[in-house]
Order: C-alpha cells, then structure tokens, then sequence
C-alpha cells in the first residue's frame, strides 16, 4: 500500500514468477523456485534496497540517498538478513525432501493427512493465545486474563508481564512453526507432479507466498481444505476430481474473504438502522418511513449488500441515513496519492511527530503477539490517551512486518467532536478502568459501537497539564522578591553563559592546534609568495592609480577617510588562498604596509565623523565619543568569564551603578565561582577559583552588565511590578524605551536577559508550589535543571517545536485566559503514558469515507461546511471524517509508511 509504482512492480514479478513456473520441466525444479520466490516476495524488498542503496552510497562516498520511509522506522541490521537467509535454506531444503514422499493416493494414514492433523492443532493453539491477550474474548466477554485497571502504570505491566510470555510462546509458532508446517502440507501434495499445467502454476505459487505472507489468514484456508478433504474421499466429486489443492486453496481464500466482508458490511447496516431510531439526535421524521421500507425491501435491501460483498465495493449509507447503495470499487486508502503526503498542519502537529517513533516500537509487541486480532492491510484501529487520538490504518503485511500509516486528530475539539471523544472514552474506561465495578466475565455493553477496545500499550509522550497561577504571579510578595531573584539569576546565567563558550573555545582550540601549526607556515609562505609576485608585476599600475585615481576622490577624504591622513599610502591587492576563507567573488583584499594604527583610534574616528540617524550637531562642537577604558585583570582566567564591554549602558547614571553595588548579591556571586569546574585548565582549580573572587575588576564589570539589564527592563524607579507587566515581559513586549532600543540592539544579552527573567517567574511559581528555597546549593540546584531539562519560553516559538522533537524532560509556557481572566501556567511532562487501543469496523469506515467522496465528486458539496455534521457516537462519523486524507478529511498530521517489525 504504498505508491502506485512500487504496487505495479510488485504485480509484474508476480505474474513473471507464475509465468515462468510454467515452463519448468521438473517437478522438483517447480518446487524450489515457487517456494523461494514465495518466501523472497513475502518480504518487505524495499526495505532491502534502502540497506544495499546506503552501503554502496558509503562505500563509494556518495551522497546519502533519500528512502521512501522516514528517519524513524528501524533499519534492518545484519542480523535479520541472516535471520531471512537461513529461513529461504531451511525451506528449500524441507520443501525438496518433502516433495520425493508425498503419495499418489490421499488416505487418512498419508504424510499429507497426518500433517493436516498438526495444522488442525497449531491453528486452535494461535486462536486460543490471540484471543486471551485481547480486552474481550470474541468481542463480547470480558476477559479475566487481562488486566483490566490501568491506572497505574507499575501495577499494570507487572500483571501484564505474564501475557507477555504466552505472547512469545504465539509468536513462536505463528513465525517459525505454522509456516513450516504449511510448506509441508504443500509439499507432500501429488498435484505437483502435474507440471506445465496453469492452474497448478496460478494456485501453488499463491499458496507458497501466501504461507508467509498472511500466515492466520494462510493457516486458516489450509485447515478448511485439510478438512473438507478428510470428509469427502471420493475421487469422483467435482472438488476433488477437477479441483488441485492450490486452486481449492484459491477458492477457499475468495470465499473467506467475501464472507468477513460480508459480515462487517452487515453489521453496518444494522447499526445504521437502529441508531437511526435509539440516537435522539438521529431520529428524524423520515426515520419511521426509510425504516419501514428497509423491512419491506429486505429482499432487495440485502442483495446490494451481497453484491457491495461480492464486487468488494463500500457500502455507502447515503448521508449516513439508512438508505444504502454500492459504491463504485476503490483501492483501501480510498483517495489517491502518496500515503502521508498531505495534512493539515498546525501547531498541535509537533506533539503527534513526536510520539510517531515510540508508538511504532510500541506497536511491535501489540501486533507481534495478537492482541489488536487479525491484522490485514486495510484494518483500521482508534487510539486514546489525554486529549489526543491517534488514527492507525494498516497499508501493509507480510513475513514478520507490517507497514502502517499513523494520524493525528485536532487536540482543540469542537462540540460534535466532543461528543464522540466521550463516548470513546467511556467505552475505552469500560474496558480497561472499572474492572472492581463489572464482574469477572462481565459482557461488552458497547457491542454494536464500530469500536472494539483490544489493549493498551506504552509509549513515552508529553502528558499535558495547565495551572490558574492566580495567588501566584498577582502576589505582592511574590513580585516583590521578583527583582531580588532576578538578580541572583542573572548573575547565573551571565556567568554561566561566558563559562561554557570560554570551554567550548578551549576544546575547539585543542583539538585545531595540531592541524593548525602544521599548516601555518605553508599559507605563510603561499601568501607571502602571491604577494611578492603581484608587488612586482603591477608596481607601475598601482602607482598610476595612486597618484591619478586618490588625487580625484580627495573631496570625499574627509567623510570617509577613517584612519589619520597623514601620506597617502600605496594599496596592494593581495589575492588571499582558498584555504584562508571564501571571499566574495570579484573582490580584492587591501593591506595597508606603512602604517598600522590602533582599532579603538578607527572606531572612534568613525563615530565622530559618521552619526546614522542623529540629528544634525553643530560642526564647531565636539562630538561625545563612548570610550571603554582597558581593564586590567588579576586573574588569568577572568578574561575569559568577562562579559563584553559593550554590553553596559554608559548612560546609566553612577547612583544607579551604587544602588546596584548595595543590592549585588556577593555571596551568591562567590558560590557560583566555587561551582564552576576548573579541571580543564592548566592551573590548580582552588587557586584559580581564590584568584577570581579577588578579582575586582571582574566583579566591577558582572556589577555594571547587571545594572544595565536591571534598570533598563525596570525601569529607574524601584517600584513593584504588577502581574501584566510581568506577563508582558514574558512574552519578549518590554515597554519601549531609548534603553530597551539599546538592549533589543544587542541580541545575546537581551536573549540572556530574557532568558533570566523566564527563569525567574519559573522560580516563582516552584516557590510558591514546593517551598521557599533553603540555601544556595539548592537554588542553583533549580537552575541547573532549568537549563539542563527544561524549556522555559513561549508555545508559538520555534525553539519549542525543537524542543519537543528533542524530547525536553519539562517545557513551562505562561498564557493568559481572556474569558476568565486570569494566568495560566502550561506544563508539558514526558513520561510513559498507557495509550488505549481499539479496532474499527473497517467496512463502516470505508462506508462514510465513500459517502465524502460521493458528496465531493457528485454532489459538488465542496463547501468546508460540509465537515459540520451532527456527531454520531455509535459510527463517530465526526472522528472518521477527520481521519479521510484530504480533502476528504483534515487529519493535523499523517505518517508516511513506517516499517514496523513483528518479532
């Protein structure tokens, strides 16, 4: 079920296969190659061709070739190709012995019959394991093997663990044991003797990819032609005399298939019929009439439900009404195009992605071990956890794997939603949390619903929480203490923040120290080379331009001319390596060689020449030039933690700089220094630790950065702030100023100020949720996992995506409810949550998905209105339009094909 192409090239070495069976001579020729070739096709063989596809990209340095599946489905390593090839061995080698002792005549003492006895057995065996692993045994009773309360996670995969081990011993013989069984029985079968014969070719090679391919569904066929072969002995009858056991296989398999159909599309039917009159909001006026000509009409009511059977149509519910027709044939997926091609993206769309990988790992051990039933292409399951649901729809099975499409539905639901997502969970909590309410064998009260609740799985996703932080953030005491805190985590993070990039810049330096000695002497040489050649060559050039070119643009020396005219110097173009750095083309690099003047000189002349966007001065004035004084350090270490100069405010007033003196938290600033991990320096960690605290210079520069930040986002005054201010300020909208101009103009502290003042309300609601804070250690304590596991920041700001998909531990977001008004605190928690899971009628889903189409293609109802249909909580018609791709429906997210392993 994945594009056309690939179903195409499929189907072509499928009927190559069936052609070329025909013209082996030799029965046992005719043997192996349909029983490689079955196995071969039963494998997933674009999963193969990614494999070979990368190794020969990394074995020849090529570039890395994109897959049709995503990054997250799991590569198949070494050891399943071994798996695979010792299986094809096994195989041949059991399909070829088997083949000289199969008899001419069937009894029931022949090898064939006794190995039909075994398939009898194997095939009870795997529908007891299946059916004791589920929530329900047959769909009706509960079951008493199953743990049923699920509310705490421990307790539930404790009990759970005992199913597990059944679900291996299932595993076992429904991967390894049943197969080899059924290859047995084909085998020992005398119409493979019958060479250069079509439908021994047509039936066989059906059978002996079908043994692997749909192994229950294969089992199953097997056992009814096993057994109609032990009833009926007679040679004479039709069955036996014109019928090979491949073709009965054949027949077998379509009139299975019909009858499941069959049965499903009838249990539509009637659930459209009856809740037409027991749903209120169902019942309509024409009701009393559309049912009294369903029973008038059964005769005909029920041929177009045999015949919708039949054709493999949909059964389509016109408008949901009981008024049925056929709908034309249409492939599983029901729209064309690639499968997870189109969604309709939002901002919820990132906790679905998320999940997807540890859904599908978890997924393995459900579908492995039988308990979401029979698992075909085209099943449909509905999964639950929190607010959120989870579409499933199998695309593909095969030997050991599946391939599966996952949707996500909108989080934010509407009120015909809502109704439909309670009914789920009330039959979800029936099944698996009032297990103390209902008794041991309690029945399925939710039978008619097209959900069957199977299990429950565990997957690692964001539990969702949001808090009223009314008494929290309104506190006068709480924004009182706002400024004090927001100083010690300022100083934190400033300190905090300068020592990481001095040791990022201190690995980066070790590590390109080698490689840089070793070359620097040849791009010395290259480059003094290069000039020396173009010094030569163009000596006569350059002085013409020197004395022609210069002596014209003399008007403009004064604007422009940054360095001192003194003489007016020869320019050199130097043509830089490759090596050196990229340049951009058409350029050339000047190098002055007579005078080399101070960089604070030039960058002062350019700011009292040039003045972007100031008024106009009076010439005779002297402009005012902001100077930074070098400053002087005691401690070898502390240019390292220095903050750029250029981040204080020189406007700030000194009162300013000694209020900030009085409130600066020294002890705080000295434990932070003592916690900073030194061992990566050449120099004793506690002597150098000493030598910073001493260091004043240091700590005069951290003393006016905080004066700059503090009263820049305050204000001069020391008043308090209020909650919307607050909530402002979280948001990034401090109030303008010519000092917040200046901040917002320096992109890293603003961000690093931002970041404080984040961690600061975040500080102030763990206070008031766990406790005042006791000492420093356990205050750093705080920031330490707000850095390490926490992002702290906004729900529409792309780092938030970001750290979802890297699966932050916590996420904190502050909102504003209008309506109520009041704050709220958004929590977002990883954690292992149980997702409940339930198959779908798949008839009914592909009943209402045809009836989109019809009112899209033929109706012309292209209106997006048309998804506003009353809710219907027993088919969830709300839920089952959603999940249709578009335009049929509007899913939020949708997978492409992920690969899922079922050993």
């Amino acid at each position: 079920m994945s594009s056309n192409l690939r179903l195409l090239i499929i189907f072509l070495v499928s009927a190559g296969v069936t052609v070329s069976a025909y013209f082996i001579p030799s029965s046992l020729g005719l043997v192996l190659f349909i029983t490689g070739f079955g196995f071969l096709l039963s494998l997933n063989l674009a999963e193969f061709g990614i494999i070979v596809q990368n190794y020969f990209s990394r074995r020849f340095s090529l570039s890395k070739l994109s897959s049709s599946f995503n990054s997250f489905h799991p590569q198949m390593i070494w050891k399943e190709s071994l798996f695979y090839f010792i299986v094809l061995i096994i195989s041949l080698l059991e399909a070829s012995l088997l083949h000289c002792f199969c008899s001419s005549v069937y009894s029931l003492q022949s090898p064939q019959a006794i190995v039909g006895y075994c398939l009898i057995v194997i095939l009870v065996f795997l529908w007891l394991l299946q059916e004791i692993q589920g929530a329900y045994l047959l769909g009706i009773i509960r079951n008493p093997f199953f743990q049923n309360d699920i509310r705490i996670l421990n307790v539930f995969m404790k009990k759970q663990s005992r199913l597990q081990k059944v679900a291996i011993v299932r595993r076992i013989l429904l991967t390894l044991v049943s197969p080899f069984t059924m290859l047995a029985y084909l085998s020992l079968d005398t119409s493979l003797n019958t060479v250069n014969s079509v439908s021994v070719c047509i039936g066989f090679t059906r059978a002996y990819r079908m043994i692997w391919q749909n192994t229950e569904n294969a089992m199953l066929e097997m056992v009814i032609v096993s057994v109609i072969q032990l009833i009926v002995f007679d040679t004479n009858v039709w069955w036996n005399a014109s019928l090979n056991t491949g073709i009965q296989l054949l027949l077998v398999a379509l009139i299975r298939d019909r009858l499941c159909k069959l049965v499903s599309k009838l249990q539509f039917a009637v659930t459209v019929l009856l809740t037409s009159w027991t749903e209120k909001k169902q019942r309509r006026k024409s009701t009393t009439s559309l049912i009294t000509l369903n029973i008038v009409f059964f005769p005909l009511v029920l041929m177009f439900v045999v015949l919708s059977a039949v054709l493999s149509s949909p059964l389509l519910a016109l408008f949901t009404l009981p008024v049925f027709l056929v709908a034309f044939p249409r492939p599983i997926r029901s729209w064309p195009g690639a499968v997870g091609a189109t969604a309709c993206v939002c901002p919820d769309t990132i906790y679905y992605q998320q999940m997807v990988p540890g859904f599908a790992a978890a997924l393995q051990s459900a579908f492995a071990s039988g308990s979401l039933g029979l698992v075909t292409p085209g099943s449909h399951y509905l999964c639950r956890f929190q607010d959120r649901l989870i579409w499933l729809l199998v695309l593909e099975r095969g030997y050991t794997y599946c391939c599966i499409n996952v949707k996500g539905l909108e989080l934010q639901e509407t009120s015909c939603h809502t109704a439909e997502a309670r009914r789920v969970d009330e039959v979800f909590e029936m099944a698996f949390e009032q297990a103390e309410n209902v008794g041991r064998f309690a029945l399925n009260h939710h039978f008619g619903n097209i959900l069957m609740p199977c299990t429950v799985v565990p997957v690692r996703v964001y539990s969702d929480a949001r808090n009223v932080l009314s008494g929290i953030i309104d506190s006068h005491e709480n924004l009182k203490q706002f400024r004090d805190d927001f100083i010690k985590v300022l100083l934190w993070v400033l300190i905090h923040s300068r020592y990481k990039k001095s040791k990022t810049q201190k690995n980066s330096a070790v590590d390109q120290s080698d490689g840089l000695n070793i070359t620097i002497s040849e791009k010395y040489s290259e480059i003094e080379g290069t000039h020396n050649v173009g010094q030569n060559n163009s000596r006569k050039e350059n002085e013409s331009i020197s004395g022609e070119g210069f002596d014209e643009w003399s008007d403009d020396d004064d604007i422009f001319e940054i360095l001192p005219h003194t003489k007016k110097t020869v320019t050199k173009p130097i043509v830089t390596s490759a090596a050196g750095g990229l340049s951009i083309p058409g350029s050339i690099e000047t190098q002055h060689e007579d005078n080399y003047i101070e960089q604070d000189v030039a960058v002062d002349k350019l700011y009292s020449v040039v003045g972007f966007g100031l008024p106009a001065t009076d010439k005779g004035k002297q402009t005012p030039v902001e100077h930074f004084s070098m400053l002087e350090f005691n401690c070898s270490y502390s240019k390292s933690l220095s903050v750029p100069q250029d981040w204080i405010l020189v406007s700030l007033s000194n009162q300013k700089v000694r209020e900030m003196k009085q409130m600066f938290p020294s002890e705080w600033y000295e434990f932070v220094l003592k916690q900073l991990d030194f061992h990566h320096l050449d120099e004793k960690p506690s002597v150098l630790c000493d030598e910073l605290i001493k260091d004043t210079s240091l700590r005069e520069l951290y003393i006016q950065v905080l004066t700059s930040v503090y009263f820049t986002l305050f204000g001069t005054e020391s008043s308090t702030p209020c909650s919307a201010w607050l909530y402002r300020a979280y948001l990034g909208n401090i109030p303008w100023s010519v000092s917040v101009d200046w901040l917002t103009g320096k992109p890293m502290l603003f961000q690093l100020a931002l970041k404080a003042f984040r961690y600061t309300l975040k500080l102030m609601v763990d206070k008031a949720s766990l406790g005042p804070v006791e000492d420093f250690k356990e205050l750093i304590n705080y920031f330490e996992e707000y850095d390490h596991d926490w992002y702290i920041g906004l729900e529409s700001d792309p780092r938030w995506q970001q750290a979802v998909l890297q699966e932050k531990p916590y996420l904190f977001s502050l909102g504003q409810d209008v309506n109520m008004g009041v704050y709220t605190g958004r929590v977002l928690t990883l954690q292992d949550q149980l997702v409940q899971i339930g198959k779908l009628n798949a008839e009914a889903v592909r009943g209402q998905w045809a009836n989109l189409s019809w009112e899209l293609l033929y109706a012309t109802n292209d209106d997006e209105e048309r998804y506003s249909i009353q809710a219907h909580p027993v088919l969830l018609r709300n839920l089952t339009v959603q999940a249709a791709d578009p335009p049929l429906g509007y899913p939020i997210y949708s997978s492409v094909p992920l690969h899922v392993p079922l050993y």
